[in-house]
């Protein structure tokens, strides 16, 4: 089981920190965790029905909400508030940051979005 041991976000920089009990941490800029929200209004509820979230570039977190001992609900500034981050779904976002990133900016360019509001 992957527990978080400490859980930290950066106003300023916009960006969460999460350190893990096997010493792991990740940092995840809150418009990443915005667009890779696992909601259903973000992921669908099937395969094939996943939305790609635009404008979000200046998006931050207002309030993080612990869950039990496994995850927490992040509250972003522009009222998305419905997805639950395990700690197992914030170590993956972190270590797959890079290949996820870049399929999003693909699917961006790809519909005509932008990441600007």
């Amino acid at each position: 089981m992957i527990i978080a041991t400490d859980i930290r976000y950066s106003r300023a920089e916009r960006t969460l920190y999460v350190t893990f009990e096997d010493g792991a941490s990740v940092s995840l800029p809150a418009e990443y965790l915005r667009v890779e929200s696992p909601s259903a209004e973000v992921q669908g509820h099937g395969p094939g029905q996943r939305v790609t979230v635009a404008g979000r570039r200046h998006v931050g977190i207002m309030e993080i909400e612990p869950v039990g001992n496994y995850a927490v609900r992040l509250i972003f500034d522009d009222l998305h508030d419905s997805g639950l981050f395990t700690w197992a779904y914030l170590l993956e976002l972190g270590q797959q940051f890079e290949r996820r990133w870049a399929s999003y900016e693909a699917e961006l360019t790809a519909k005509g979005l932008s990441r600007d509001p």
